[in-house]
C-alpha cells in the first residue's frame, strides 16, 4: 500500500466508510448560491479595489496611451530587461516593440529559469479575473508559459472586461480538462515561522494590472 492509499484508508477507517460507500448528497444548508456579477463597469471597479487593498497597482489605459504608460513603469521601476508572453493580443497591442523602443532588452518567454528570473519585468494576459478577490487567472501554455508571470521582478498583466468571472464556479467551468493555471492575488508574500511577511520571496515584488481600453 503506498501513501496515498494509506492516507485514504486511514480516513475512511475515521468515518466509519470502505470504498465502496456511496457519496452522501450534499444537504441545501451547504450549497452556495452562484453569485450574481453585476455590469462590466461595477465589476471591473470591484477587481481594482480588492488589487489595490493587495498592493497591487491597477488602472485604465486606453490603448492610445500604452507606450506613455509603459515607459512611466519602466522608468517608476527602473526596467532593463523584460519578457513577453507570445500571444496574438499582446502582438496586436506591439507590447514587444514599444518595450524596445524604451530601450528594454527583450529575453524570449521561453529562455532558462535563470535568464527569466533576471528580468526586470513579466509582462503577459489575464485569461479570468475574480472581482471579489482581486484574482487573476491565468492559463499555461507554449504561448503562454508560466514563468514569465512567476519569475520577474515585477509582473504587468493586461486585461480585458471580457476576462471577468463571477465567481470559482465560472472559472472551473472554463478550465476544466486544462493541465495547468496560474492565480495570483496581489504580489508575492511569504511569512515565516513568526509571521514576519516579505514580499518577493517566491515572485514577483509589484503586480501591475492594466485595462486596456480601444
Amino acid at each position: 500500500m503506498n501513501t496515498r492509499e494509506q492516507i485514504l484508508t486511514d480516513i475512511r477507517t475515521a468515518l466509519q466508510r470502505d470504498s465502496q460507500s456511496p457519496i452522501q448528497p450534499l444537504s441545501a444548508s451547504a450549497r452556495v448560491a452562484s453569485r450574481v456579477p453585476g455590469d462590466a463597469a461595477a465589476e471591473m471597479q470591484m477587481l481594482f479595489n480588492e488589487i489595490t487593498k493587495l498592493g497591487g497597482v491597477a488602472r485604465h489605459v486606453p490603448a492610445s496611451e500604452l507606450t506613455r504608460a509603459l515607459e512611466q513603469l519602466v522608468q517608476e521601476q527602473q526596467i532593463r530587461r523584460a519578457t513577453c508572453w507570445n500571444t496574438p493580443e499582446l502582438a496586436a497591442l506591439d507590447v514587444p516593440a514599444r518595450l524596445m523602443q524604451l530601450g528594454v532588452q527583450l529575453v524570449a518567454p521561453h529562455a532558462d529559469s535563470r535568464a527569466l528570473a533576471e528580468c526586470d519585468l513579466g509582462v503577459t494576459g489575464v485569461d479570468l479575473a475574480l472581482p471579489e478577490t482581486g484574482t487573476l487567472v491565468l492559463r499555461s501554455s507554449a504561448d503562454k508559459p508560466r514563468a514569465v508571470s512567476l519569475l520577474p521582478r515585477v509582473h504587468l498583466a493586461l486585461l480585458s472586461p471580457a476576462a471577468l468571472c463571477a465567481d470559482l464556479d465560472a472559472v472551473f467551468e472554463q478550465v476544466k480538462g486544462e493541465g495547468y493555471w496560474v492565480f495570483i492575488t496581489g504580489p508575492s508574500r511569504t511569512a515565516d515561522i513568526e509571521l514576519t511577511v516579505t514580499i518577493g520571496v517566491h515572485g514577483p515584488k509589484a503586480l501591475y494590472v492594466w485595462n486596456i481600453e480601444r
